[in-house]
């Protein structure tokens, strides 16, 4: 499947990309962390965009987004919607329902794709940045792959992970000891940006992670790193217009 960085594309972008986990987990740490997300996003009138569902983590996100008048967006594979949705992690009988009509969700703007691999396209076009909050493994899996795709150059965009309790100190020693067993280059280190806030983890709970996680969207320069493939270019011998979106996938 390709997605065509052409102008008339402009209008899906804007958003930020968040990935994150269907369960709240165990520390209130994580939950204040999307509080401060969801409300940074409503405050600097910046679209969320999101896997859909309205449990754990993903839904303190979209419903503070909601609560503070933000504009949500949520991509839901249509095998989730005729499901029910998957169980919540550690809950048997709780459900992340996939509910297009839930009630008092009415303003989130919902699309139905029909695999996740074509919701993890259409979040990326619809983004401008990715950030990764607390999650397990299809959170792992999703902040990889764009972090991939930046890599390879399919697309020019930053990928930000909110380090509440160090959470993701585990991802940041793997990459740096693949860097150093010679798997990723070393000028590749900088396509994952940790908000580490707080020396204290103390503070963590009532930590401003939102803004200094829109921040770290914000530093992130195009063009700084060398992609490793040309993706404009077409079998017909036509080029697509490289401007930091979505070129393929």
């Amino acid at each position: 499947m390709a997605a065509s960085a052409n102008s008339t594309d402009n209008h899906l972008n804007g958003g930020v990309a968040v990935y994150c986990g269907s369960s709240t987990g165990e520390q209130k740490a994580y939950v204040t962390a999307a509080e401060s997300l969801g409300k940074a996003l409503a405050r600097q009138n910046r679209p969320l965009v999101y896997g859909g569902g309205s449990k754990g983590i993903m839904g303190v996100v979209s419903g503070t987004v909601l609560e503070h008048g933000g504009k949500v967006t949520g991509i839901v594979p249509y095998a989730m919607v005729i499901s029910g949705g998957e169980r919540e992690k550690g809950d048997s009988e709780k459900t992340l329902r996939v509910d297009i009509k839930e009630k008092g969700r009415e303003a989130v703007e919902t699309f139905v794709v029909q695999s996740m691999h074509e919701r993890k396209v259409e979040m990326a076009r619809r983004s401008v940045g990715f950030v990764g909050l607390p999650g397990g493994f299809g959170t792992f899996e999703e902040v990889l792959e764009v972090t991939t795709w930046t890599q390879l150059g399919i697309h020019d965009k930053p990928v930000v992970l909110v380090n509440v309790l160090g959470f993701w100190d585990p991802l940041r020693q793997l990459i740096k000891r693949s860097i150093q067993e010679g798997f990723i280059k070393s000028t590749s280190e900088h396509l994952v940006t940790f908000v580490d806030g707080p020396a204290n983890p103390e503070e963590h709970p009532t930590y401003d992670w939102g803004t200094a996680t829109l921040a770290a969207l914000d530093e992130w320069e195009r063009g700084r790193h060398h992609a490793l493939f040309d993706w404009t270019q077409k079998m017909d011998g036509t080029a697509d217009r490289k401007d930091g979106q979505l070129i393929a996938t």
